[in-house]
């Protein structure tokens, strides 16, 4: 058998690896539930001390939630299965026709995809912290299953901006300022000359540029700057004067406040870079990352009870305040922990304290996957994101009940970021599930808020419906391109072959949804009580592309949009000292509202013989590559984000919604014969020689070639091929499946 045709076959098996659910060596009962040993051991020895709760109480309720929502749960995935042969029978029946937009609408609100919206209303979710509520900055999304990567992100609240911008192109390289070696003098100067015109625009003297300043004065509640020809000067703002840290006569850091994000100037006129400076600056700290996304979902791979117990343990950690990870650095050990709050005195003279840590929610699976840590009754693996909801509320009582000596929400609440979810209904059964561990786990009614991902088609177009029934519970809605136009494939699948991925940012139906959410945002209350997100900057190592064109983000009048590093959340703050969002969403607020109609166009080619081999051939290289390289660290690694070089060696930041819409632009090219099985194959065993050379470096890489037959090189393949027929387009099936083959 050659290697094409053994490919073939595996790939034309049906047969995916699943765990045995009776073998029940290695769990233990209570009631009707198996339970991984592993997973019962962490919640006995970790999670239960400092609680009032029993671990046969806290079984004994899973198990009482899974008899009442589990059915509820497979009820909402059978409906999205019967919506989507609706809609494919709707397509094929007229295949070959003209698209009719109002009778395509009309078949949407008969089906039940489309729903009547109701009366205006207000959100009135209560108990919300400030950085939620009224802050405006970046937001950092992390994998909470790596420690390290979790409490740098926890951590990142505060950042350096003379490091942001000496590490990165943000400050070019021209004319002397070379980033290699030692500390660069030159490239030092442009630092500091860039962040003297941020205090500039930021937080202006009166009658004085920040270049001009040889120290500072606190006189009383008043903040003088010294000037180089003897004079001085106030700030044109004099309430931007918080305090000060240090001695009021001799203070090492100056407090400031700008569209409600701080910032301090650090003087020390001892250190390497403050004794060069006029003022005795060595650095500019500013407020970067206000909150934080610990994800349990895309960009994790938790395929079982071991990897379950990793995610919650971090989780655990980080709301007792005591997780810690030790790492060598620079040939250096090093231990990691959660910083502090930040100590200062405020300009009348009385102590002020200020969050040292970003403010974290954390992200829950959706309601496709279960997971073999725990077994039903009936012999089943029980539903994943019941099961997140379950430990992640209860690890959050730890903050509730104060158990740490760190807190994270002053207000008393548990932010849960609920992905994937499809229409009201979907929502509201987060809601009630959310509500039932409440009770079960003795919380305050209300406590536990949801942030809703407006990333599938059926709650983007029903965004206000989905807001309504969580209006009690709401804190969050945000965009998400990729997993937004992989469903948008996936959905329209049988509407005839899907535009180049790169046109699709460009058209119509993106940019109004985009809108959409913002508007239904501002129409539903949320200006002063909730966030408004938008997505996510892909490229870590472009942070002057960043810098140059995120600012579009708060101009849109979001209140938080994501990033990638500590770093980047440093640099996409200084767009929220430019633009004051609030100013922004009361003029958005008076525009027309996006159009529905927009949002129902599909983004299918005119004429799909205007490509030709070449363009087709690109675009299938660009998707088969962007593929292996997320898919060989996710199964061969259990890596479920990371840094991947694209076709072109540019590193991207890769999680499973990248994967999620390069397999279904290829399955719909596959499906509507733009290309062919073989073209699919043949493309897949290329770019895994050119992945393998990307990971050249990694002396744990496998490679794929030239056998081509590892579970990641088919897994990549099958995520392409099979991809019309995964639920939704989602990538997690396949994935899980080969994940727990290599494990096992």
């Amino acid at each position: 058998m050659n290697i094409f045709t053994k490919i073939v076959s595996l790939l034309k098996s049906e047969t995916d690896f699943v765990p045995n659910p009776n073998d029940n060596s290695a769990r233990i009962k209570y009631g009707g539930l198996y339970i991984s040993k592993e997973l019962d051991n962490f919640l006995q020895e970790e999670v239960i001390p400092g609680l009032d709760i029993q671990p046969s109480i806290f079984w004994k309720s899973l198990e009482s939630i899974l008899d009442t929502f589990g059915p509820k749960n497979q009820d909402l995935l059978d409906k999205r299965t019967s919506i989507q042969k609706q809609l494919d029978t709707w397509h094929l029946e007229r295949k070959g026709q003209p698209h009719d937009a109002e009778e395509y609408k009309s078949f949407l609100k008969d089906i039940g995809y489309l729903i009547e919206e109701g009366d205006n209303f207000l959100i009135e979710t209560s108990n919300v912290d400030p950085e939620i509520k009224t802050i405006a900055g970046p937001q950092l999304v992390v994998p909470v299953m790596n420690a390290r990567f979790a409490l740098n992100a926890a951590n990142a609240r505060w950042g350096s901006l003379y490091d942001a911008l000496y590490g990165t192109n943000v400050i070019p390289e021209d004319e002397g300022a070379e980033r290699s070696g030692g500390y660069n003098p030159v490239r030092g100067n442009k630092v500091i000359e860039f962040a003297k015109n941020f205090l500039d625009e930021s937080v202006p003297l009166k009658k004085a540029s920040f270049n001009d300043v040889v120290g500072f004065i606190l006189l009383g509640e008043s903040l003088q700057a010294e000037l180089s020809d003897g004079t001085r000067s106030e700030l044109r703002d004099t309430n931007q004067y918080i305090g000060y840290s240090g001695e009021s006569n001799n203070p090492s850091g100056i407090l400031l406040k700008n569209n409600n994000l701080h910032l301090e100037i650090q003087i020390d006129r001892e250190h390497n870079i403050g004794r060069d400076d006029p003022a005795g600056i060595k650095d500019i700290l500013i407020e970067s990352a206000i909150t934080t996304i610990q994800d349990c979902e895309d960009s994790v791979a938790a395929v079982d009870a071991s990897d379950k117990v990793t995610v919650y343990r971090n989780w655990l950690g980080l709301m007792r305040g005591d997780l810690q990870e030790t790492f060598v650095k620079g040939g250096s050990e090093m231990t990691r922990s959660l910083n502090p709050d930040r100590e200062y005195t405020s300009k009348d003279n009385k102590a002020l304290t200020l969050p040292g840590r970003s403010l974290m929610l954390v992200r829950n699976v959706g309601h496709l996957m279960t997971n073999p840590a725990v077994i039903d009754k009936d012999g089943s693996e029980i539903p994943e994101g019941i099961l997140d909801a379950m430990f992640t509320i209860c690890i959050a009582k730890h903050d509730l009940q104060k158990t740490g000596n760190i807190i994270n929400s002053k207000k008393g609440s548990v932010y849960i970021v609920k992905p994937k979810m499809h229409g009201p209904k979907e929502v509201q059964f987060t809601c009630d599930l959310f509500a039932a561990v409440e009770k079960e786990l003795n919380i305050k009614p209300l406590s536990v808020k949801v942030g809703i991902m407006d990333e599938e088609r059926r709650t983007t177009v029903n965004l206000k419906e989905c807001i309504r029934v969580a209006k009690d519970r709401v804190i969050f809605i945000n965009t998400g391109f990729l997993d937004r136009t992989g469903d948008e494939i996936h959905t329209s699948m049988e509407a005839g072959p899907m535009i180049p991925k790169a046109e699709m940012k460009e058209q119509a139906w993106i940019s109004a949804y985009e809108d959409w959410n913002v508007d239904t945002g501002l129409q539903t209350g949320f200006k002063g009580k909730a966030q408004i997100g938008k997505g996510m900057w892909a490229m870590p190592d472009e942070m002057l592309e960043m810098y140059k064109t995120k600012d579009m983000h708060p101009k849109a009048g979001a209140n938080c949009a994501w990033v990638p590093s500590p770093t980047a959340a440093s640099l996409h703050a200084l767009h929220y000292h430019k633009i004051l969002v609030s100013d922004e969403q009361d003029s958005i607020a008076s525009r027309a509202k996006a159009n529905l109609d927009d949002i129902l166009t599909i983004p299918v080619m005119k004429d799909s013989r205007t490509l030709s081999k070449e363009e087709i051939q690109l675009e299938l290289d660009n998707n088969a590559q962007g593929i292996l390289g997320y898919v060989v660290r996710w199964i061969d690694a259990g890596v479920g984000c990371s840094k991947v070089p694209d076709i072109n060696n540019v590193g991207l930041m890769e999680d499973r919604a990248t994967c999620r819409i390069s397999s279904q632009h290829v399955a719909n090219w596959l499906h509507h014969g733009i290309c062919s099985e073989d073209q699919v194959i043949e493309t897949m065993k290329r770019m895994a020689i050119v992945v393998d050379e990307q990971n050249s470096g990694d002396p744990s890489y496998t490679k794929m070639a030239p056998n081509f037959d590892g579970i990641a090189f088919i897994a990549a393949c099958d995520l392409a091929i099979k991809g019309r027929s995964q639920p939704s387009g989602y990538t997690e099936p396949i994935l899980h499946s080969k994940r727990l083959e290599l494990k096992n």
